[in-house]
């Protein structure tokens, strides 16, 4: 059965990539709303478990707030999946006018004394554009790992597609992504990782919006390995058509402590620096799994 369903969902995204690039873009916009709002409206899972991550995010908010938040954060997503599909279609200069980034000159700055950078992004509006951004409209390259998706061919996609974007992709699992993206670093490159949940189940333990919950050590512990800069970044959406973002300034390695006190330090610091941007921007924060410690002990939902 298990075999069937992930035909189908290889299926769906394959027609998704295929037929999504050829809609006009007010189209494929109009249509990300209204599959976003249906899934909304419907109140499955992923859309209470987007509340309930929203709801540690902005405490105050009552339910008529986190409804409204919800629904933004749906369309926010949708526009995400809208535009990921299509931007193998986009020219250059599309890309290129696609996202504003502030305070860019840090990240170039960092890139230009040779040390290398680590960029750590949350999940936030479209993190494939500004690859796309950074690849094909700067002619910035960088490496980034991907995490393993079942069925096997949906991963591949998932791979050509980024591949495709200008991006160098490497598997989350399997060992040597580490060794891989550190070499990249002490020859001056660029890594960017998406850093806001852990997928190994030995993260550094982070306050994050007053509860705990686990980041990957990576982009710490690629910093210190390699001596290339830790810089978190953050995207959001707005009523145009370009993405907006901030790139913030670089995590320093703590002068004192061992490997595991700086990780944790670097770390603590990553996850402040995506609070802020989260807390300036919860609709486009695309968390629609548990994160905080205290829901993932609650077992399945």
């Amino acid at each position: 059965m298990s075999g069937a369903r992930d035909r189908v969902t290889d299926a769906l995204y394959g027609l998704g990539w295929g037929a999504v690039k050829k809609l006009p873009e007010p189209v494929a916009t109009a249509l990300g709303r209204t599959i976003a709002d249906t899934v909304w409206k419907r109140r499955g899972p992923t859309v209470l478990r987007l509340e309930s991550n929203l709801a540690r995010v902005v405490p105050d908010a009552g339910p008529e707030r986190l409804a409204a938040l919800s629904k933004a954060g749906m369309r926010s997503y949708m526009r995400y999946w809208m535009e990921s599909f299509r931007l193998p279609a986009w020219s250059t200069e599309r890309v290129r006018a696609g996202a504003e980034i502030k305070d860019i000159d840090l990240l170039m700055d960092g890139l230009a004394s040779g040390r290398g950078v680590v960029l750590a992004l949350p999940h936030m509006a479209n993190w494939d554009l500004a690859g796309a951004w950074l690849t094909r409209g700067q002619g910035v390259p960088f490496t980034t790992v991907a995490e393993r998706l079942k069925p096997e061919t949906l991963y591949d996609r998932f791979v050509a597609y980024r591949e495709s974007l200008g991006m160098e992709v490497l598997p989350h699992t399997g060992g040597s992504a580490f060794g891989r993206l550190a070499r990249r670093l002490r020859g001056g490159g660029l890594v960017c990782l998406v850093a806001d949940r852990d997928l190994s189940s030995s993260g550094v333990e982070v306050d994050f919006f007053g509860d705990a919950a686990r980041m990957p050590a990576g982009p710490a512990l690629l910093a210190q390995q390699t001596g290339a800069l830790l810089m978190p970044a953050a995207l959001w959406f707005d009523d145009s058509t370009v993405m907006r973002g901030r790139v913030y300034p670089a995590i320093e390695v703590p002068g004192s402590g061992t490997r595991a006190e700086k990780t944790s330090v670097m770390t603590q610091a990553m996850a402040d620096a995506f609070a802020d941007g989260i807390a300036e921007h919860p609709e486009d924060w695309h968390m629609l799994q548990r994160l905080w410690l205290k829901d993932l002990e609650r077992g399945p939902e």
